[in-house]
């Protein structure tokens, strides 16, 4: 497959995917389903809370507004990766790039703060029972998922707007299987300035990354202190599992986006970036909702349910003259 060396139509080509047809298909087929499962699985767990009047809780608000943004986080990459892998030239304008770099690192940032703010919701239902009602009302759970969408659609656009007036007269071969910050901004006309802003958007990212997580394991901290106190084994394990889901799936996601944005000045072969995108661009959100779902009793159950009513009046339906 032969790609053009220079950009001249200001597009790119993405150039980290397999060459031969026989191995994009190969990627391709598992891929489609991890897309098509993570599509489902997330309208699944929204229809299954708002269908249920005893899941319209702050934890299931939350986890419900997190599907939604999964839902987007993923459609963002996954869909161009699916199509460069079945086409020959596989390549974006920059203004495509450039959108998808936005909607990726807006839905992804909004998630980073709605995780936040989940860990806040059950610091305050561990630690704080009885006032836990009256603080964590469905008006505040709103305006936090809402601050928490502003947050992550205006962070990136200083960052956006900077590289979409950027130069690009170098090599368009872009080694990613999606559009990012670094793998971009090294294929821009390098001087002085350029190298100094990439040290910028590294830190930016490091400081959006590390304050997540220090504010997270703050409240675990509380959270952990609490559970620690009380005298029955039995109410430890009830406390410790309302938070299981939340921890794994923190540790999942935070864990892989770390290994790629607080690099710094460490460079992994093309091999590992790929590998490393692929976990928290695709794996973590395939398994959110499997996370989400069997390890929750009550999501289980009312899925159960649904599915048990729809057998109900299938058959009702062929039993009909």
């Amino acid at each position: 497959m032969e790609f053009s060396n220079w950009t001249t139509a200001q597009e790119f080509i993405f150039s980290a995917f397999p060459c031969s047809w026989g191995d994009s298909v190969i990627c391709f087929i598992p891929l489609l389903f991890i897309y098509a499962f993570i599509i489902v699985g997330n309208l699944v767990i929204i229809t299954v809370v708002q269908l249920n009047a005893h899941l319209h809780t702050p934890m299931y608000f939350f986890i419900s507004a997190l599907s939604f943004l999964e839902i987007w986080y993923t459609t963002a990459t996954i869909p161009k990766m699916l199509s460069s892998l079945l086409s020959e030239q596989r390549s974006i304008t920059l203004n495509g790039c450039v959108l998808q770099m936005y909607f990726f690192h807006s839905t992804g940032i909004s998630e980073v703060c709605l995780l936040t703010a989940m860990a806040f919701d059950r610091y305050l239902a561990i630690c704080s029972p009885l006032h836990y009602p009256t603080i964590m009302t469905s008006r505040l759970c709103a305006q936090l998922t809402l601050g928490c969408c502003v947050c992550g659609f205006l962070t990136p656009l200083p960052e956006i707007a900077w590289i979409s007036t950027l130069p690009f007269c170098g090599s368009n071969r872009l080694e990613h299987i999606f559009c990012d910050f670094l793998p971009v901004l090294r294929l821009a006309c390098t001087d002085t300035h350029t190298i100094v802003m990439i040290q910028v958007v590294d830190i930016v990212h490091a400081v959006e990354i590390i304050t997540a997580v220090m504010l997270i394991f703050m409240s675990y901290v509380g959270i952990v202190a609490v559970i620690l106190r009380i005298r029955s084994a039995e109410g430890r394990r009830k406390a410790f599992s309302t938070c299981v889901s939340h921890l794994t799936v923190f540790l999942l996601f935070f864990g892989s986006v770390a290994l790629m944005y607080l690099r710094f000045s460490a460079t992994y072969s093309l091999f590992w970036d790929t590998a490393i995108a692929l976990a928290f661009a695709v794996l973590s959100p395939f398994f959110n909702p499997i996370i989400y779902s069997l390890r929750n009793k009550e999501i289980k159950e009312a899925i159960k349910k649904h599915i048990g009513q729809a057998g109900v009046l299938i058959v009702k339906s062929r039993n009909l003259p």
